[in-house]
């Protein structure tokens, strides 16, 4: 596990991460929300060891990471910016990441690099951003640590290695309990992969929770109720929002989805239909009722 407590850096005047307390469980992907410089490259950095926090702790089963190799066996780091050594190619970054990681696949990397059409002897400066990508998500996966850290990993991906990177991810966890820890500025991005979402702001976490425990409490309604009905006249519903296109209403509400469904039905509607949320959706809910518009901090 990974746990943060009061983490605090401070860059002169700015405080960039803001004593954040912060739980990730093994085997479960932990999405990490944020616009730019709400924060989220330097927790990263901190979680990584590469910058040493100026209050706080952050640690990994127990243990400090900064200055500390042994635990830095733990994970892996995929920064925004990819660097690689001048005039290498794959296959040097291969041996290279072999001697830093005991456990290194080098026999899957190099089938990795052949299913992503990889040269492993081109130059990687010659490569193209999307491809900078693939390569660091390839030495990632191989290198075999039970962490992986993506900063902004799918910029730059099309469409289609996006869903091939998360399904890599997802291979890992079911087979070897694999942990990504994954920040975008983009929750769209996030919504059918993560477990958990923190969402970032001015270097406080000002929302974390289980996506499933924010599905469980939080429902989409679309209905078409009785001649002159609003959807405010149903009392007994803990309406968060309420909007119509003419007899259709389309109401955002929290608490138990049987109890709800039942209520419903007590108000014989012409129609009604519990239809899904998406994260976005999830999370504009939850930050509006802490005061925040989630659109103005998000996209």
């Amino acid at each position: 596990m990974i746990e943060a407590k009061n983490l605090t850096k401070r860059y002169d005047d700015i405080v960039a991460v803001d004593h954040i307390n912060a739980k990730i469980r093994e085997g479960y992907v932990y999405g990490l929300i944020g616009t730019n410089g709400a924060g989220k490259s330097t927790f990263l950095r901190m979680a990584c060891g590469i910058l040493k926090p100026d209050e706080g702790t952050i640690q990994i089963n127990g243990e400090d990471v900064f200055e500390n190799p042994k635990v830095k066996e733990k994970f892996f780091y995929i920064s925004d910016e990819q660097y690689f050594f001048p005039n290498a190619t794959p296959k040097d970054m291969t041996v290279y990441y072999k001697s830093v990681y005991p456990a290194f696949d080098e026999s899957r990397c190099y089938k990795l690099l052949e299913s992503f059409n990889l040269d492993k002897k081109r130059k990687i400066s010659t490569f193209s951003k999307g491809m900078k990508k693939q390569l660091s998500v390839i030495l990632g996966i191989s290198a075999n640590t039970d962490y992986i850290f993506c900063d902004e990993t799918f910029d730059g991906l099309d469409p289609v290695m996006r869903q091939t990177v998360k399904s890599l991810f997802a291979n890992d966890m079911a087979e070897r309990n694999l942990t990504p820890i994954i920040a975008s500025h983009n929750l769209r991005e996030l919504e059918d992969i993560c477990d958990h979402v923190g969402l970032l702001h001015k270097g406080g976490i000002l929302l974390s929770k289980d996506l499933d425990d924010m599905k469980l409490n939080i429902h989409k309604i679309q209905c078409v109720l009785k001649d002159g009905m609003k959807a405010e006249e149903i009392k007994e519903l803990n309406i968060i929002k309420a909007e119509y296109r003419g007899s259709l209403a389309t109401i955002t509400v929290r608490g138990v989805k049987s109890e709800i469904e039942a209520i419903m039905k007590s108000y014989e509607p012409v129609f009604f239909e519990m239809i899904p949320l998406s994260l976005e959706e999830i999370f504009i809910s939850e930050t509006e009722v802490a005061g925040y518009d989630i659109k103005k901090l998000i996209f």
